[in-house]
C-alpha cells in the first residue's frame, strides 16, 4: 500500500528528472540531477518509514512553498484546487452572488454587496450575518471557506439564511449565482466643475478599455480641464493593460516598459499601439505606498514621459514580472522571469531579494546603489524604489481611538443601524452628519466594548519595562504614576478630539447603504487632500508647471506617527 501511493509521485518527479536531462547541458546540469535524486530518495523513506501516516500531496506542497518562499513573494506554486482564484485575479471573473464578506468575530457578515448583482436583487445588505446555506449551518466556518461555498456556477441556485438587525426570525433569500465581473473601473465621475475623476482599482483584463470609455464618456459630459487617474491602493495585474492605459494618454508608437531577465531572447520593449484618445488633456496621477507593479508602470511612464504629475506618497516598489508555466496535473507556476524598466531606463523595484542577509532577510536598494535618470524633458528621477511623485503629500494618520472603532465593526454596525432607522439620506456628495447625530453616535458607543491605546500610553509602557530591567523604576516610580494618571485617555474625550476623522467614516460608511461603491468613493472627495492638490494644480497651468519641475527628492522622509497610521 505504501508503495502504490507513493509510486505516482515518483513517476512525476522522476518524469521530471528525465526532462531535465534531456533538455539541460548547462554547468549546473549534475547539481540539479544531484538534488532531485536526493528529493526523490529522501520523500521515498519518509514516506515509507514516518511513524504516523503522512499526506504526500500536503507534504510536498509545503516543500514546493517553502523552496519559492527562499526566491520572493511572486513566485508560486498554484495546484490544480487553485487555478480558479487565479484566474479570478487576472480575469475579475467568477461565478458567484455579486457580495464581499468580512469575519467579525466568529461570524462571516455581508460588507459589501454589489449593486445590480444578485445579492443586492435578493436583498441582501451590508450588516447580514450569514447563517446557513444551502441546509449547512456556518458555525465555526471563516469567512474564506463561506466564499468558496458562494462561488459556483452561474444560474445555479443558492438558498441563504442570514441574520438581520432589527428582524426577530431569520431571513431566507434564494439567490441565483450570475458570472460576476468586478470592474477596474468601479467609479468616474465629473469633480468640481470640469476635472474628470477615474478610480481604478485593478488591472485584470480589460483595464486599459474600461479607463479609456470612461475617459470618452466624460469628455462627453463636459469640456474637461484635466483629469485625475486614481491608482492608490491599486496592487497591479497584467503588464500589457499598463501598456494600454498609458496609451490613452500618449501617442502610437511610444515606448512605455521595457523587459529584461535571464533569457535575453525573451526581452521585449512594449510600445504603444493604438490612437491615443487625449494628448493634451492635463493628468494628475495620485499613487501611495500600495500602488504597485502595473500601477508603478502607470504612473512611472506618465512622469518619465512628462505626459502629467504625480500625487502622494512614494510607491511600493515592485519592479519585477512574473509569467505563468503549466505543470503537471494542471497545476502553474508563477515565476519571476524579469525587472521592467520604465522609459528613463530606470527600474523602480525596492527589495534586493538576490542578496539576502546572513539570516534570510532582505533589504532596501541601499542609497548608494540609487542611480539618477533623466524624463524626456531632462528632468532628474531615481531609481531603487517606486515612484517618487512629483508633490509628496503625508499619508494620512488614524488615531487608536479610529483604528479600535473600525476593527471592532463599530463605525459599520452604526452604518447598520443608521440605514435601519433612516428610509433616505441626501446624495453622497452632499449628505453630511449633523453635531446631533454625531452626540447620537457617542451615545449608542457607550455599552460597547472597544479597548486600544495610544501611543504615548505604549511608550510608557515601554519606559516602565526598560526602567525595571535596568532596576531604575523605584526611583522613578511616583513620577510614573503622576504621568500615567494625566496620561491615561478618556474615550468619550478622544471621540470629540478625533470628531472629524470619525465623522468623515461615518459618512463614508453610511453613504454605502444607501449608493453602494460610488456612495463610498463620492463622500471621501471632500476630506481627500490629495484630490484637492490635484484640482489645484489642474486649475493653474503655473502650479501644475511647478509641480512637474520641483527639486528631485531621493528619499522622502515618512514621520513616524504618520507611518503607523499608515499601515493600518
Amino acid at each position: 500500500m505504501l508503495f502504490k501511493k507513493f509510486r505516482t509521485l515518483f513517476l512525476v518527479i522522476s518524469l521530471l528528472a528525465a526532462s531535465v536531462t534531456a533538455i539541460s547541458f548547462t554547468d549546473d546540469y549534475f547539481e540539479v540531477t544531484r538534488n532531485i535524486d536526493i528529493f526523490v530518495t529522501l520523500f521515498r523513506e519518509l514516506n515509507a518509514n514516518y511513524v504516523d501516516e503522512i499526506k504526500p500531496g500536503t507534504l510536498v506542497k509545503k516543500g514546493i512553498d517553502s523552496m519559492l518562499e527562499s526566491l520572493d513573494p511572486y513566485t508560486n506554486y498554484i495546484p490544480e484546487s487553485d487555478i480558479e482564484d487565479y484566474r479570478f485575479m487576472t480575469t475579475g471573473q467568477y461565478g458567484g452572488i455579486g457580495a464581499l464578506i468580512g469575519q467579525r468575530n466568529d461570524e462571516v457578515i455581508i460588507t459589501d454587496p454589489y449593486e445590480n448583482y444578485p445579492a443586492q436583487k435578493a436583498d441582501l445588505r451590508a450588516g447580514d450575518v450569514l447563517v446557513e446555506i444551502d441546509g449547512k449551518l456556518l458555525k465555526g466556518k471563516k469567512y474564506d471557506e463561506v466564499s468558496k461555498i458562494l462561488k459556483g456556477q452561474p444560474k445555479t441556485v443558492v438558498k441563504i439564511k442570514v441574520r438581520r438587525d432589527g428582524e426577530k426570525e431569520l431571513l431566507e433569500k434564494s439567490v441565483t449565482r450570475e458570472e460576476i465581473k468586478i470592474n477596474n473601473v468601479p467609479y468616474s465621475g465629473i469633480i468640481g466643475e470640469d476635472v474628470g475623476y477615474i478610480r481604478l482599482t485593478g488591472f485584470t483584463e480589460n483595464a486599459g478599455m474600461e479607463v479609456k470609455n470612461a475617459l470618452t464618456d466624460l469628455k462627453a459630459k463636459k469640456q474637461l480641464k484635466g483629469v485625475i487617474l486614481d491608482l492608490r491602493g491599486n496592487p497591479g495585474g497584467l503588464l500589457h493593460e499598463a501598456v494600454n492605459i498609458v496609451n490613452i494618454f500618449t501617442p502610437k508608437g511610444v515606448e512605455v516598459v521595457t523587459t529584461r531577465g535571464k533569457i535575453k531572447d525573451a526581452d521585449k520593449v512594449y510600445k504603444t499601439l493604438s490612437t491615443p484618445v487625449d494628448t493634451g488633456l492635463p493628468v494628475a496621477v495620485l499613487v501611495n505606498s500600495m500602488s504597485a507593479s502595473a500601477s508603478e508602470i502607470v504612473s512611472g511612464a506618465i512622469q518619465d514621459l512628462d505626459r502629467g504629475i504625480t500625487i502622494g506618497q512614494r510607491t511600493f516598489g515592485k519592479g519585477l514580472v512574473q509569467t505563468t508555466r503549466p505543470l503537471s496535473y494542471n497545476a502553474q507556476l508563477k515565476v519571476t522571469t524579469a525587472k521592467y524598466y520604465i522609459p528613463s531606463g530606470r527600474c523602480i523595484q525596492a527589495v534586493d531579494y538576490t542578496h539576502r542577509k546572513d539570516d534570510g532577510s532582505v533589504g532596501k536598494i541601499p542609497d548608494s546603489l540609487i542611480s539618477e535618470f533623466k524624463t524626456k524633458s531632462g528632468r532628474v528621477v531615481y531609481d531603487g524604489g517606486g515612484i517618487i511623485p512629483d508633490f509628496i503629500t503625508s499619508p494620512r494618520y488614524v488615531s487608536p481611538i479610529t483604528r479600535a472603532l473600525i476593527s471592532k465593526y463599530l463605525i459599520f454596525d452604526y452604518a447598520t443601524w443608521y440605514h435601519r432607522t433612516h428610509p433616505s439620506i441626501a446624495p453622497a456628495l452632499q449628505f453630511k452628519l449633523s453635531d446631533a447625530e454625531y452626540d447620537a453616535f457617542v451615545k449608542w458607543l457607550e455599552p460597547k466594548e472597544y479597548e486600544y491605546s495610544t501611543r504615548s500610553e505604549k511608550s510608557l509602557e515601554d519606559l516602565k519595562k526598560f526602567a525595571e530591567k535596568e532596576k531604575y523604576f523605584e526611583a522613578i516610580k511616583s513620577e510614573y504614576e503622576q504621568l500615567q494618571k494625566k496620561m491615561m485617555h478618556d474615550k468619550t474625550k478622544d471621540l470629540y478630539k478625533y470628531k472629524d476623522e470619525i465623522t468623515e467614516l461615518l459618512q463614508a460608511e453610511i453613504s454605502s447603504r444607501y449608493y453602494f461603491q460610488n456612495g463610498r468613493v463620492e463622500a471621501g472627495f471632500a476630506y481627500d487632500t490629495d484630490i484637492k492638490k490635484a484640482l489645484e494644480a489642474i486649475a493653474s497651468p503655473q502650479v501644475f508647471a511647478q509641480i512637474i519641475n520641483r527639486p528631485p527628492v531621493k528619499n522622502p522622509p515618512v514621520d513616524d506617527e504618520e507611518k503607523e497610521g499608515q499601515g493600518e
